[in-house]
């Protein structure tokens, strides 16, 4: 299929409609079959659950032309396990895992066209979201729900090359003990806006979340796990029940250890080892990885090893390595690659 004619490398990351997108409706218990549609228009009641009480989910996931021509998804059997638990966390029907990824499969398939050509640094980002659609006013779970997948071609993450962020330690909570930190729910997100809008008013990229019991483990940022390195070249993430189970991240930590060869450790992360180690960066869909040059904690500024001019060689290995096997440039772990035929 002839590729749509955009500028693949100025198209930055926003939205951009593309000709089809899946629907598919829960009543009366059921999930109806679902299809494909032109229509990017969504008509609910006012009184609509997801408008009332928040009660939505999302996924995020990219397609890829491979150097060899294909077009692939990477691990979309994870999207589908988590929408799967974010759903049972909020008491929403689940859509099967086969059929979420034939969805994602049939979506992909209907926008080959928008689907970036192989090197361009471009991609195409998928997302997959389920929201309650019946009217609700007092709170409880919605009786109606509609699972959607739309698509958007991106332009590459880092336009103008790789440069290392500036963050800080939030005095804001991201999520409680036991609470919805480590589901993909909208709520989430929302509660996190007012953060990272202050964050960007004070001259920082992004905040750093503590654990909101104590106030003194790393947490996430409001999109992203962390990953770390120490100064032996050991790969370090934190490990709580209310960091969002990130898939690039787990796949990293794979990469590190089984393509590179280095220690890994998932474990909880004192705020006072920070200026310990020697790399740090954001994991997550968007860019794979986010070097972090600088993390300011009130006070104290704490200057990376690996500098703001660009990624440390660890985490430089790491993102060429991952984006290696999600490229098709590297062999891939059995079942990481799912090609759209």
């Amino acid at each position: 299929m002839e590729k749509k004619n955009l500028d693949w490398a100025n198209i930055g990351f926003g939205y951009h409609k593309t000709d089809q997108r899946f629907v598919s409706n829960y009543k009366a218990g059921a999930w109806d079959n679902g299809t494909l549609t032109s229509d990017d228009m969504v008509t609910i009641s006012e009184c609509a659950c997801v408008l009332q009480y928040a009660q939505t989910v999302f996924e995020g996931m990219k397609a890829y032309t491979t150097e060899d021509g294909r077009i692939v998804t990477f691990r979309p059997d994870l999207n589908a396990q988590r929408m799967e638990d974010s759903c049972k966390r909020l008491q929403m029907p689940v859509y099967p895992k086969d059929k979420f990824v034939e969805a994602i499969t049939q979506v992909v398939q209907a926008n080959e066209a928008y689907v970036p050509p192989f090197g361009s640094g471009a991609t195409l980002y998928i997302r997959p979201f389920m929201f309650g659609s019946n009217a609700v006013i007092g709170v409880k779970p919605a009786d109606e729900y509609q699972f959607r997948v739309f698509t958007t071609p991106v332009g590459p993450y880092f336009k103008g090359g790789v440069k290392p962020i500036t963050i800080r330690v939030s005095d804001y909570d991201r999520a409680a003990p036991h609470g919805t930190g480590h589901i993909k729910a909208g709520l989430n997100y929302a509660m996190s806006l007012y953060a990272i809008v202050d964050a960007h008013n004070q001259g920082y990229d992004e905040n750093m979340y503590l654990d909101a019991a104590t106030r003194t483990k790393v947490e996430e940022t409001g999109g992203a796990n962390f990953l770390f390195v120490t100064k032996d070249n050991k790969v370090v993430t934190p490990k709580s029940d209310s960091i969002l189970p990130s898939i690039t991240r787990r796949s990293l930590m794979y990469v590190a250890k089984e393509y590179l060869g280095l220690q890994t450790e998932e474990r909880e992360v004192d705020v006072e080892e920070l200026k310990d180690f020697a790399e740090c960066g954001l994991c997550g869909t968007a860019a794979v990885i986010s070097p972090v040059g600088k993390i300011v904690n009130h006070n104290q500024e704490i200057l990376l090893p690996s500098g703001m001019n660009e990624m440390g060689p660890i985490t430089k290995k790491l993102y060429d390595t991952l984006t290696g096997i999600q490229m098709g440039q590297i062999e891939a772990p059995k079942g990481w690659i799912h090609v759209i035929e």
